[in-house]
């Protein structure tokens, strides 16, 4: 339980009042009668972030249908609950994608949200389709730092809500790295400005309106990497009672409290869903409490039926829009498990390329194991891209040395020639596998763009952001500056391919396996000095040495091999 300092004195004042009122002696009772009683408010904040799309529930994931059957149960114990979502919910599978976010507004609308705050991926079909889907939405997408370069405001700041007899006042902001975090043409038309000085600005307005308590949402994250933090909001900016929180996919189990500042965030693809009780006395915020509830403790809890009926749809209307034909390939495009985890796939090739195309990287590099299926020749569907990559990994493109990328093949080929998950698919670059060599010592010959990689300079390196985590064992790319982050690869290949119209991608030899060549040792060659005396002859001296007249002429580049001088210095090379 927290208690924020500021309003301490008030909850003394109402326990010393409740106490008196217990202990008071029986002859007493009239007056206590008489006291005002304590008005007393609980109100439970229901919190969502990073769902990336994740609707439909499985063993990991509780979904939208059981989290719309737990905010019905709640409501009907205190029918004090907020819903508020911290962002990047509207893209990141097929399901949402394909609607261009709607379909997840849609379910948003039908799970009661309140409020919402834009993360980065909110922004990936670009900034007016956000504002779009801010019409469709029956709660604000709050968004008070993202403003038009020209024109008035067209996401709200900030909403008052009145609940229970109280004004909880919501603003939310989006984090300045969405520039690079989406496609920069997604954010063209607005600046995304300075987090804290807009909160507070937000704060200083809300409570000329008088709030009982304040909530920033916010799609800053607790990463290090990222300036600012939603913990450096807190620390500067005063007045904030809950900062619910999204980005850095961190589990906050029982919130984390800075200064008088709790901050709660609940991880990702609704795996948790985040729950904040709240109790006022008298107006007064007295305690605030965060937990986590996992998909686990949602067991018993049933689908909503309507919900469920919705995604049901939607996954039907889907199908009309997964046969739609978006180019035609005249190679098999071979995505074999077999194949792609052990070797070049003229798949892996397109996959890579397409990475390339988009980015601007100097390498693109995927994993064989996100590869899941095979395309046949003739026409290619959404649904075939969608079969290929089903999993909603978006793009990210991160810096690294020369080092960090050998380091990676290495890691990627350590199992071959057995199937590997890591096996990693390249292009923009070329390399060797030597099968007999060591683990650690197998990659040689590699180029990137056409020139041999240098261990110490810096590159630019795109993979998926499984991989850029640290996914698969590829640690060395945990951590790293990100540069960009791009849609997902469902939608970054089926782009390609229609930009392409037809396919005749082959195995190009950016992949070989074969030993390494051995290299003849270098013989080590030493030098005797011999000063030529009286009636010396050249043949005679290399007869002593155990050479012949024509190597030392050669050695010593004499003009005339049949005239040496007393004195002169002859040069006898000798080999071990």
């Amino acid at each position: 339980m927290f208690l924020p300092n500021k309003k301490i004195t008030n909850l003394f004042l109402s326990l010393l009042l409740v106490l008196s009122l217990l202990l008071a002696p029986i002859k007493n009772i009239v007056w206590a009668e008489e006291v005002e009683e304590i008005d007393l408010v609980n109100l439970t904040i229901v919190h969502t972030n990073d769902i990336h799309g994740r609707v439909e529930g499985d063993d990991s994931i509780i979904g939208f249908p059981r989290l719309a059957s737990y905010i019905k149960e709640l409501k009907a114990e205190n029918p004090n609950v907020l819903v508020i979502d911290a962002g990047d919910a509207i893209h990141g599978t097929t399901l949402v994608n394909l609607s261009q976010g709607e379909a997840m507004i849609n379910l948003m609308n039908a799970v009661n949200y309140d409020a919402m705050a834009p993360g980065n991926h909110d922004f990936n079909y670009g900034y007016d389709r956000l504002v779009e889907l801010s019409k469709i939405a029956e709660f604000p997408i709050l968004a008070a730092n993202v403003i038009p370069v020209e024109g008035e405001m067209e996401l709200a700041e900030y909403v008052i809500k009145e609940i229970g007899g109280l004004k909880v006042g919501i603003f939310g902001l989006a984090t300045e790295e969405t520039v690079y975090k989406s496609h920069p043409k997604n954010t063209e038309g607005v600046n995304i400005t300075d987090p804290i000085a807009k909160a507070k600005e937000l704060v200083e307005r809300l409570e000329v309106e008088e709030v009982d308590m304040i909530i920033a949402v916010c799609h800053l994250g607790l990463d290090e990497g990222s300036n600012p933090k939603s913990s450096d909001v807190a620390e500067q900016v005063e007045g904030i009672d809950l900062i619910i929180d999204g980005h850095s996919h961190t589990e906050l189990l029982g919130g984390k409290l800075v200064g008088e500042t709790l901050i709660v965030q609940t991880g990702n693809h609704l795996s948790n869903v985040g729950k904040v009780d709240v109790t006022f006395a008298d107006g007064v915020l007295t305690s605030i409490e965060a937990t986590l509830v996992t998909r686990a403790e949602m067991e018993e809890i049933a689908e909503d039926e309507e919900v469920k009926a919705i995604i049901d749809e939607l996954k039907a209307a889907n199908e009309l829009i997964l046969s739609e034909v978006i180019g035609r390939t005249n190679v098999r495009l071979v995505g074999e498990r077999e194949v792609v985890r052990t070797a070049e796939s003229n798949l892996g090739n397109l996959i890579t390329d397409a990475l390339l195309n988009i980015s601007g990287a100097d390498v693109a590099l995927t994993n064989g194991g996100g590869i899941r299926d095979s395309i046949e020749i003739g026409d290619i569907t959404k649904g075939d891209v969608l079969r290929v990559f089903p999993f909603g990994n978006y793009g990210v493109k991160i810096e690294l040395t020369g080092a960090d990328i050998l380091a990676a093949l290495e890691h990627g080929v350590k199992d071959y020639p057995a199937t590997s998950g890591g096996f990693p698919h390249v292009a923009g670059m070329t390399y060797k596998i030597d099968p007999a060599a060591e683990v650690g010592n197998r990659v040689y010959d590699v180029y990137i763009q056409g020139q041999p990689l240098d261990v110490n300079k810096n590159y630019t390196l795109v993979t998926n952001d499984f991989m850029a985590a640290g996914g698969d064992g590829y640690t060395m790319f945990a951590g790293k500056k990100v540069l960009g982050e791009y849609p997902a690869f469902d939608e970054i290949l089926a782009n390609y391919i229609s930009q392409l119209g037809e396919v005749n991608i082959g195995v190009e030899g950016r992949i070989i396996a074969e030993e390494r060549p051995v290299e003849e040792p270098v013989e080590e060659v030493k030098e005797i000095v011999y000063i030529v005396k009286p009636g010396d002859v050249l043949w005679r001296i290399a007869e002593k040495f155990g050479t012949t007249w024509q190597r030392l002429a050669e050695y010593n580049k004499l003009k005339n091999p049949h005239l040496i001088f007393p004195n002169q210095k002859i040069l006898i090379p000798v080999t071990n």
